[in-house]
């Protein structure tokens, strides 16, 4: 059962305690609502009476203002005070939704989860909740295990995988807005979605297959080609490094590694400074830091680590020499939390690839807990787990047009540096869209007619989800509220690097295929002295 907290608003349920409640969005809708009060805890209680369709209510309280400390952590996060509404829906979808007491913006918000999911995303429910959002979480139905990307919940368990791919956020989306209703007793004007990673693959799975749950979606560092990306990437950068000892790369080579990089590649934009603006244009040749006949150190690559990073770089093709999933792009190997935690871990068998490929195949696939990821076949193997998950998981549909017939706006970002999902990915999947539209309007226009409700924004410099060497900080929901809302469709999104709480750089993000430029005067950590301009 979700964690229940006590707190002094709880103690109050029986008095007679009033809030307005403002709307931040229409002027009618905010008008009726602010001239209107309600005795909020009386609201809150009456909710656990509230019928949602095969879904058990546990527990509704009042939260007093930066009082909620989520299960497992010890400081309270920064809210303002809520309603909170804890529930489960059939078979095991644990949910909850928060509802500001005061200032709601008149808008809902479903957040992502990350890895494997399996716990309520507390603090992005926060960040929500700080804008004025009601918004709602879930597990996806089933609870994390002890180890990254544990993925034994899924042991002849096809209905967990269902709720996992897709099932358990549409369902906590359609019951937290129907909650949100009967609390304010007004639908939300707007509802939005912002997740990254898995939560990426679940923005873009809303997109395709529940067009009409969201108005608004921000899909960061998508996985959404999930089944092939956990065989392309997940296991198939463990074995470069691991299917002969040999070949592992330790982390402490990593410098060596991510330095030539730079020292190659990095001018090549114009500014010196760490970030691969392109990395696509960089033609670094991982030999070039080939270690001398018969010497190995830190300063170099052996013979069958030169090809380990050649392999994760590439990629890996099956016997028809078909592209299964693209390789990850030079640049950031050596910045913290990067190749280290991803690619090599501290010690073989340790990173997240290897933990995420070998779950996932154990359980979700094979269901075979003796199972050996050296054993992998790209060809028959792969066909396999296609046909029994692919569909419940892989969100990689290009058909929008629903969602855009919607009107519905899409906000794609991925990092250039991410070690954990290629870049490249998120590039393929936005010119598959184009090409559908392309079947409508033609050549010609299918970019712009597509970029009427799709925006993909690469960021230079930034690792998975967040870090790296690049400016990591944007804010990419108020950018699509205002798509959405006012109909101004972002040009550009200017990106923070914030080091010890000090903004050090600044760096627009540009529309793909846009990138920033230099325009040649000025400080080069300033994001007002470049430009968007095309490739």
């Amino acid at each position: 059962m979700p964690h229940t907290q006590s707190n002094s608003l709880a103690l109050i349920t029986a008095c007679s305690f009033t809030v307005a409640i403002t709307l931040a969005s229409s002027p009618a809708s905010a008008q009726s609502l602010s001239e209107a009060t309600f005795n909020a805890a009386n609201s809150c209680s009456s909710l656990s009476n509230l019928a949602i369709a095969d879904t058990r209510i546990i527990s509704t309280e009042l939260i007093d203002q930066d009082s909620f400390i989520a299960p497992g952590t010890d400081n309270a996060l920064e809210t303002p005070a809520f309603c909170r509404l804890v529930a489960v829906t059939s078979p095991a979808v644990n949910f909850e939704v928060w509802l500001p007491l005061s200032r709601w913006n008149g808008n809902y918000q479903s957040v992502g989860n990350g890895g494997m999911a399996g716990t309520i995303s507390y603090a992005a429910m926060a960040n929500a909740l700080r804008r004025g959002y009601a918004t709602a979480s879930t597990d996806t139905g089933h609870r994390a295990g002890p180890i990254p990307f544990d993925a034994s919940w899924a042991s002849d368990r096809p209905d967990l995988i269902e709720d996992f791919g897709h099932r358990a956020l549409h369902l906590t989306t359609v019951h937290a807005k129907q909650v949100t209703e009967s609390f304010y007793r007004s639908p939300p004007d707007y509802s939005y979605y912002v997740g990254c990673s898995k939560g990426g693959q679940q923005g873009l799975m809303e997109a395709q297959r529940y067009p009409d749950d969201f108005d608004g979606i921000v899909a960061g560092d998508p996985a959404n080609d999930w089944t092939r990306f956990y065989a392309g990437a997940h296991l198939w950068y463990s074995l470069a490094m691991l299917a002969d000892a040999e070949s592992y790369i330790p982390p402490s080579k990593l410098p060596a590694l991510g330095n030539a990089v730079n020292e190659a590649c990095d001018a090549l934009d114009g500014v010196r400074d760490g970030i691969l603006q392109n990395p696509l244009a960089c033609n670094f040749e991982p030999a070039a830091i080939s270690c001398p006949a018969g010497t190995d150190s830190d300063s170099c690559l052996t013979p069958k680590q030169v090809s380990a990073v050649e392999k994760i770089w590439s990629g890996v093709e099956n016997s028809k020499g078909e592209l299964i999933y693209p390789g990850l792009v030079p640049g950031g190997e050596a910045s913290r939390g990067s190749w280290s935690t991803w690619v090599t871990g501290n010690e073989p068998y340790q990173s997240l690839h290897w933990r995420g490929g070998e779950g996932f195949f154990r359980w979700f696939v094979f269901d075979d807990p003796d199972w050996d990821f050296r054993s992998f076949d790209f060809d028959s193997d792969l066909d396999y787990a296609l046909e029994k998950v692919g569909a419940a998981l892989d969100s990689n549909d290009p058909d929008l047009r629903p969602f855009r017939d919607n009107g519905g706006k899409l906000i794609v970002y991925h990092g250039w540096s991410d070690p954990d999902i290629s870049p490249v990915a998120s590039i393929n999947y936005f010119e598959s869209v184009v090409d559908v539209i392309a079947t409508e309007s033609g050549p010609q226009t299918a970019l712009s007619k597509t970029q009427d409700f799709y925006r993909l924004f690469m960021v230079p410099g930034m690792a998975h989800c967040s870090g790296g060497p690049g400016p990591d900080r944007f804010d990419a929901l108020s950018a699509l509220e205002n798509w959405v809302e006012r109909g101004i469709a972002p040009q550009s999104m200017t990106a923070s690097k914030v080091v010890d709480n000090e903004v050090i750089r600044t760096r627009p993000l540009c529309v793909h295929p846009e990138m920033a430029t230099y325009n040649g005067s000025g400080d080069s950590d300033d994001a007002t002295n470049f430009s968007c301009t095309a490739p």
